[in-house]
């Protein structure tokens, strides 16, 4: 588990989404995280002490002047051990005060003092989201190196509806876990493929296969958790794109084909790991076909183009990996479509073990050899694979 031993200090200001902050410390505490709760005065309007205290087995710290820290410096003592600090929900006063380094209580003084990364999950009203001073707050704490995970859109307590909901303690979970993956593509431009493409027979009809989109997505993830401004292209899939990543929807190869062009220049990675339809329809029927009105319906089909093929062979093409699902003999057909794609990286496993399912059994081929990763998360796989990328890439010394 990527959290297991992290020291987390959580921290709650005044706001509804306070709830959510329970359901989080909770997760985190799972997940193998030492968790310390601080909360605001006005945080406890929403959730108790005790509740923090219940759900984190440690102590939940409400007062700057605390007589159990003997020095009466619990804005020092309370943050020196932690690798992170996480302020969920971060109200609106609480950014501009932290954007400001204002320190009026336990909690902002304690911000000010630190000396490890901070992680704000914004809350507020849609209006006080949208409203210039807080676009100016973020700014600074953006510059100031804060990370800001959210805010989610939808229906919000006031009643109201936009920007400005906390996002769920599941995200925020990710979120944090995400902080922590090494930077390795910092600064590199990753576009991705994903899903399954759709190919038209008639208006309610199609060609099309099993692929979820999960590999795709967590490829998407990691490459965004690795520091990577991330484009994702995907067949027709309900999965959400990883927060910060450029999503874009298609349907048939041509589709994707045609944002692939669009959005390859520039880029320093292209994973294919989407699931193209071979073949499409040569002419679809104009509208649905009934049934009875053939004894029997013969399809022609022409092949569609070879949309990593294309990329690979672009001048000074980005470095290509390619994705291939077999049904049998693993290492001599991903060995045959890496040499047949010209790439230097393609990932492999059996069909039948990996469609729509969680988990994966990848094996990567390169020029030095196979190199299997074990059986694990999809998340996980996508880590592994985003690491030797990487690593490959140094050992080229590319550079753009």
């Amino acid at each position: 588990m990527t959290l297991e031993g992290k020291r987390i200090l959580l921290g709650l200001t005044g706001g509804v989404a306070a709830y959510k902050s329970a359901e989080l410390a909770r997760a985190l505490v799972k997940a193998g995280c030492d968790v310390r709760a601080v909360l605001t005065e006005s945080a406890t309007r929403f959730v108790g002490a005790a509740t923090l205290q219940a759900l984190t087995g440690q102590t939940a710290w409400l007062d700057l002047w605390d007589p159990r820290v003997a020095n009466q410096m619990a804005h020092i003592e309370l943050s020196r051990d932690r690798d992170l600090i996480v302020i969920a929900p971060a109200s609106a006063d609480f950014l501009a005060k932290v954007a400001n380094g204002l320190a009026d209580d336990l909690l902002s003084t304690l911000v000010l003092a630190r000396r490890c990364p901070l992680l704000v999950a914004p809350a507020m009203n849609v209006e006080m989201w949208s409203n210039p001073a807080t676009r100016r707050n973020l700014l600074t704490l953006q510059d100031d190196g804060v990370s800001i995970a959210g805010p989610a859109s939808g229906d919000q307590a006031c009643g109201e509806s936009g920007l400005g909901r906390m996002r769920e303690p599941a995200e925020l979970l990710d979120d944090i876990e995400a902080f922590f993956q090494p930077k390795l593509l910092a600064g590199k431009r990753v576009l991705v493929t994903a899903g399954p493409t759709e190919e038209p027979i008639d208006p309610v009809r199609v060609i099309t296969n099993a692929s979820s989109g999960k590999m795709g997505f967590a490829v998407a993830r990691a490459a965004r958790e690795a520091g990577a401004e991330v484009t994702l292209v995907t067949g027709p899939v309900s999965l959400a794109a990883p927060q910060g990543a450029t999503r874009i929807d298609v349907r048939t190869a041509a589709e994707m084909f045609d944002a692939v062009k669009a959005a390859v220049a520039g880029c320093d990675v292209f994973v294919a790991v989407a699931a193209v339809s071979d073949y499409r329809v040569a002419h679809p029927a104009a509208q649905k076909v009934k049934r009875g009105a053939h004894r029997t319906w013969r399809l022609d089909l022409v092949e569609n183009p070879d949309i990593l093929a294309w990329v690979a062979k672009r001048p000074r093409a980005p470095f290509c990996v390619g994705f291939a699902a077999e049904s049998e003999k693993l290492g001599e057909h991903a060995r045959a479509k890496r040499r047949r794609k010209g790439i230097p990286l393609l990932a492999a496993n059996l069909a039948q073990e990996a469609l729509g399912a969680d988990d994966n059994a990848l094996t990567l081929f390169d020029d030095r050899g196979e190199h299997p990763l074990g059986r694990g998360p999809k998340i996980e796989q996508a880590r592994k694979l985003i690491a030797h990328v990487a690593a490959l890439m140094a050992a080229q010394g590319r550079r753009r």
